[in-house]
């Protein structure tokens, strides 16, 4: 199973994590990217096919202390954000400017 942060615009977001098997992940997240919008996600599935891929995943969530890693983050009401992360939607391209050194170091090393 995979772990997916969901991060949502409201203002009582949980960010709570849920867990998809690896197809479903590979749908939700496809070349090898670990980032992905719902919007993009809908546009590019389409409304019945992503509404049914994601109702079996909102019946797994997990609690964050119990993750052993999380594997991507899904983006709900994001949209308008989307400009500050990375075309490839890979964490490890993100601007270097928007993170520590640390980041940069560990990123580089794994683009």
């Amino acid at each position: 199973m995979k772990n997916i942060q969901i991060v949502d615009a409201a203002a009582n977001a949980t960010f709570s994590i849920f867990q998809a098997t690896e197809s479903e992940f590979k749908l939700i997240f496809p070349a090898n990217q670990d980032i992905e919008f719902a919007e993009d996600l809908f546009e590019r599935l389409g409304n019945d096919t992503a509404y049914n891929l994601l109702m079996p995943v909102w019946d797994r969530p997990i609690l964050k202390r119990e993750v052993n890693g999380l594997h991507g983050t899904l983006f709900y009401n994001w949209i308008d954000r989307k400009t500050n992360y990375p075309a490839s939607k890979r964490e490890v391209d993100m601007d270097e400017r928007s993170i520590n050194e640390a980041q940069r170091i560990l990123f580089r090393s794994n683009r």
